[in-house]
C-alpha cells in the first residue's frame, strides 16, 4: 500500500498540519508493507527519498507559505507516484490537483478539512464572503471518496452544509516530547521571569483568529501576580509589563521545555479545529484556560481547564483566578491523563489506517502498526 499526501500547508513556520503529516508518515514508517510519500510546496522541483517538492509561488507575509497556481504539475506528480490512496491536505489548487490525479488513476482521494476557510474568511470579510465560500467547499468536498474533519464540531459543519462521508478523524500528540518531565528548573530565570509569579504561556502563530490582543488585555486585567510568555513568528512587541515576547519560530524541544516549565496555557482562540497547542499543553503536565469555542469545547474535559466567555479579557482573568485558586497541579495531572488516553499518535494513525484499507477494500491484517 502506497499513501501519498499532497497539500500547501508545510512550511518551516506551519503549525498543526505540518506536525499530524511528520507524526503520521513516522508512525506508518514502522508499518510492513507501507509506503508512504509527502507532495509540498517548495522553491524548487526536488526529491529526497519519499519527500518532493514543486516550485510555488512564496507568499508575501505568509510566514513561509507558499501557492501552487497550476493544477497540471501537481496531478502529473501525483499521478507518477502511483499511489494506492491520495489525501488532500488543503482546500486549494493541490485539493482539485489530488482528485484528478485520483481519477486517472482511479484510486480513492481523502480530503482533510484542517481549516475551517469559510468562517476565517467570514470573520474578516463578512457574511457574503462566509456564504460564497461555503459553496466552494460544498462544491470541492463532496467530490471526495471520504472526508476527514478533526473535531465533532467541524463534521457537523461540513454534513449541515451538505458535505457527504464525513468522518471525524483527530490529530494526536507525540506524549514523549511534550511530557511534564521536560520541566527546567532554570527556565524562569534565564527568561527573566520572576519565580514567584503564576506563569501562564501561549504557544503559535500571530493571526486573527488567535486573538491575541484578547490576551493582552487579559493580562492587564490580572495584574502583577501574573506573566504571560507569548511564543511564535509575528507576535506583538509593545505589549504589557507582565507579558515576555519571544517573537520567532520556536522548535519543539524549546517549546515542550516552555510547557512544562509553565502553570497554565492562555489561549483565545474561537476558530479552532482541533487545537494542537492545547493538547500539547495537557500532555505537558497544564491544565487550560481558553475560550469557550471551536474545538477546546470538546478536547478540554472538565478538570482540566476553565473554558470561558469567548473574546471577554474580564471573564478569561475571572477563569485564571478560578483555576489558581483550586489544585492546579491535579488539574494538570488529570490533563496529561485525558491526552494519554484520547490522542496518542500511535492510536490515532492506526485508526486512520484502518480508515484508508477499508477505502483501498484491502484486507485488514495490512492495517497493523508496528508499535515501538
Amino acid at each position: 500500500m502506497h499513501i501519498a499526501d499532497v497539500t500547501m500547508f508545510h512550511a518551516p513556520a506551519s503549525g498543526g498540519v505540518r506536525t499530524y503529516l511528520q507524526a503520521k508518515h513516522r508512525v506508518l514508517s514502522r508499518t510492513p508493507n507501507l509506503r508512504t510519500s509527502l507532495l509540498v510546496p517548495g522553491a524548487e522541483r526536488d526529491s529526497l527519498g519519499d519527500h518532493h517538492t514543486l516550485p510555488a509561488l512564496h507568499l508575501p507575509l505568509g510566514q513561509g507559505y507558499r501557492f501552487p497556481l497550476r493544477r497540471r504539475p501537481w496531478r502529473d506528480a501525483l499521478v507518477d507516484l502511483s499511489p494506492t490512496l491520495i489525501e488532500a491536505g488543503d482546500p486549494y489548487v493541490t485539493a482539485w490537483a489530488a482528485l484528478e490525479a485520483g481519477q486517472r488513476l482511479g484510486v480513492p482521494v481523502v480530503g482533510f478539512y484542517h481549516s475551517d476557510l469559510p468562517n476565517l474568511m467570514g470573520d474578516r470579510f463578512g457574511r457574503h464572503v462566509r456564504q460564497r465560500l461555503i459553496r466552494y467547499v460544498v462544491d470541492l468536498y463532496q467530490r471526495f471518496d471520504s472526508v476527514l474533519a478533526p473535531c465533532h464540531a467541524m463534521a457537523n459543519r461540513l454534513t449541515e452544509w451538505g458535505v457527504p462521508n464525513v468522518r471525524v478523524q483527530s490529530l494526536g500528540v507525540d506524549l514523549e516530547q511534550f511530557h511534564p518531565s521536560r520541566r527546567d528548573p532554570g527556565f524562569r530565570t534565564a527568561m527573566g521571569i520572576p519565580a514567584d509569579k503564576k506563569l501562564l504561556i501561549f504557544v503559535g502563530r500571530f493571526s486573527r483568529e488567535k486573538n491575541i490582543d484578547v490576551l493582552l488585555a487579559t493580562m492587564r486585567a490580572l495584574g502583577s501576580n501574573y506573566h504571560l510568555l507569548l511564543m511564535g513568528p509575528g507576535m506583538p512587541t509593545q505589549v504589557p509589563s507582565n507579558v515576555t515576547v519571544v517573537n520567532r519560530c520556536c522548535g519543539s524541544h524549546e517549546v515542550a521545555r516552555a510547557l512544562a516549565s509553565s502553570d497554565a496555557l492562555l489561549h483565545a482562540g474561537t476558530r479552532e479545529t482541533f487545537g494542537l497547542v492545547a493538547q500539547e499543553a495537557m500532555a505537558s503536565g497544564l491544565p487550560v484556560i481558553g475560550a469557550r469555542a471551536g474545538a477546546l469545547i470538546e478536547n478540554v474535559p472538565l478538570g482540566a481547564g476553565v473554558l470561558c466567555q469567548p473574546l471577554d479579557p474580564d471573564a478569561m482573568a475571572d477563569a485564571c483566578s478560578a483555576l489558581f485558586s483550586n489544585d492546579i497541579a491535579a488539574s494538570g495531572r488529570y490533563a496529561r491523563h485525558f491526552v494519554e488516553r484520547q490522542f496518542s499518535w500511535d492510536s490515532v494513525i492506526g485508526s486512520l489506517l484502518t480508515h484508508y484499507v477499508d477505502l483501498c477494500g484491502l484486507e485488514q491484517p495490512d492495517a497493523r502498526v508496528v508499535r515501538r
